[in-house]
């Protein structure tokens, strides 16, 4: 019983050790992102986007993300979001996959259900340059023209060298002028 008993500790461990490696590895990844070197930036981004997509202890969630994006791809977008909501309710704790509900939910034109998951997607990972990046898309639509380009900024603080953000920010900004006209 014992000898069950530590294979199980050292299990468990093992599975804390790789979720903590992987937060040390995305901390440093943004730290790095953060000096805003445009040669650099580029990569950095690949190589956060590569972490959040791969599930930190179970492959299967992994492959499930991947068949909810291939069927985005595939525009099989209402089997995506259930594909998505199944990766969800198996780890209400994994950041990407509500990111990627949420983006299912804003290309169908459910803004709502876009912003909530967002919203879940953010609560578990501040950082996430892409969620932040959507809401600002999601609140352009909401005509919250405000929030939108505070979501932009907020994008380029973690992202200084996203090129979307600087452009989004700018053409939010004469949105806002025209409306005031």
């Amino acid at each position: 019983m014992k000898k069950i008993l530590s294979i199980i500790i050292l299990f468990l461990s093992t599975i804390t050790v790789s979720a903590n490696d992987r937060d040390i590895e995305l901390d440093k990844l943004f730290l790095e992102l953060k000096k805003n070197i445009p040669s650099l930036s580029s990569g950095i981004a690949q190589q956060i986007w590569m972490l959040w997509s791969t599930h930190p202890t179970d492959q299967k969630l992994t492959s499930l993300l991947d068949e909810g994006s291939r069927l985005v791809q595939d525009q099989q977008l209402n089997r995506a979001i259930d594909v998505f909501t199944e990766a969800i309710e198996l780890d209400p704790n994994w950041a990407e996959a509500w990111n990627k509900r949420a983006t299912v939910f804003y290309m169908v034109g459910e803004f709502q259900k876009s912003q909530d998951d967002i919203d879940k997607v953010l609560e578990l990972e501040e950082r996430h340059f892409g969620a932040l990046a959507g809401q600002g898309m999601v609140n352009i639509k909401l005509k919250n023209y405000d929030k939108a380009k505070k979501s932009y900024k907020k994008a380029q603080e973690i992202y200084p060298a996203m090129k979307s953000s600087k452009v989004m920010i700018e053409q939010i900004e004469e949105l806002i002028k025209r409306q005031s006209i």
